[in-house]
């Protein structure tokens, strides 16, 4: 089956990959668009496996203000270029991740920043060490505007898209009248 340009064209602009990954793709998969576009997604995840060691320096921080002033939050994602730091698709996600902090009020960004003691509390109070992290950590969490999609495969389907490491280094969340416990005994 031939390939026409208008295909290579069609799942370039819904996949972000290159004009030959998408013409292989598609002449692997006989031409169908939805069955190419897995095929693209499943090649860009294991590439971004392949870029979760590489350095992150660059990148942007991000703010993000609701409900009138009244929340707010910072996020900082790290990337390795600042080219990609620049690129709509980055800024969007860096978006994202922002208003994801403000709307759940995450603790950790990873589940390696839980301390050890602070399970047995989380697990009491969400039933499990699963839930718990669902719902305190930031990379573990649904992501708000897709609940079948957790914020770390938000991220890794970037990595895959953009073909660079990408890391949230941290993040602060704001809101009016609302004081955490270390503030609160000074």
């Amino acid at each position: 089956m031939a390939i026409t340009a208008d295909q290579v064209k069609q799942l370039r602009e819904k996949s972000g990959a290159g004009i030959m990954e998408c013409k292989r793709a598609l002449e692997q998969t006989g031409g169908d668009l939805a069955k190419a576009s897995d095929l693209l997604k499943q090649q860009g995840l294991a590439k971004a496996d392949k870029k979760s060691g590489r350095s992150a320096s660059q990148g942007l921080i991000e703010p993000y203000i609701h409900g009138g002033g009244r929340i707010g939050s910072l996020v900082e994602v790290n990337c390795e270029t600042d080219f990609v730091a620049r690129t709509p698709d980055f800024r969007e996600l860096a978006h994202d991740l922002a208003m994801q902090v403000a709307a759940t009020s995450p603790r950790y960004v990873s589940v390696d920043e839980v301390p050890d003691e602070a399970w047995d509390g989380l697990e009491r109070e969400y039933g499990s060490r699963q839930q718990a992290a669902a719902a305190v950590v930031l990379l573990e969490q649904p992501f708000i505007k897709d609940a079948k999609l957790a914020v770390r495969d938000l991220i890794r389907d970037q990595i895959a898209k953009l073909g660079e490491n990408i890391v949230v280094s941290r993040f602060a969340r704001f809101e009016v009248g609302a004081r955490d416990s270390a503030e609160g005994e000074e």
